[in-house]
């Protein structure tokens, strides 16, 4: 599937840009998993926003980017999610992919780290994410946090 990825910081984010992402989001982690949590959590201000579109303009993939100090000293990817009907296409790892860019052309030599669903440790380690710490309950379902060590350029 080709899907067009853009990256915005929250102040060039439209109110149409806001209402998508939070749609999407709650579509998938509050709807979809049944997860009840505080998704405005006051972290989408600092984040960098990187939004995969599809052809005609719909929003399919997202993810934010949190600077170091945000909610971790390194920065973190969150809130990664794709459409249901676009899963296994490959825009997730895309979207990974780009995070992964982002992160280490802004924060150069520094770690990033995420919580990641614990069904979904196996795609991390794909990207050089290793586990750290034991698996914990995060909102009723079960994560862990992750690490990508700092590349040596």
């Amino acid at each position: 599937m080709n899907v067009l990825m853009r990256w915005h910081t929250f102040a060039e984010l439209s109110g149409s840009d806001v209402y998508e992402i939070l749609s999407l989001r709650q579509r998938v982690f509050i709807v979809e998993q049944r997860c009840a949590y505080n998704d405005a959590d006051g972290v989408d201000r600092i984040s960098f926003h990187l939004c995969g579109r599809t052809g005609t303009g719909e929003l399919a993939a997202y993810l934010r980017l949190i600077p170091p100090g945000g909610r971790y000293a390194v920065p973190a990817l969150g809130r990664v999610t794709t459409a249901p009907e676009i899963r296994r296409s490959g825009v997730g790892r895309l979207l990974v992919e780009e995070g992964i860019r982002r992160s280490s052309s802004a924060f150069p030599g520094t770690p990033i780290t995420l919580s990641a669903q614990i069904h979904l440790e196996g795609f991390y380690r794909s990207f050089g994410f290793l586990p750290e710490g034991a698996p914990h309950d995060e909102d009723g379902i079960m994560h862990i946090m992750m690490v990508r060590p700092a590349q040596v350029r």
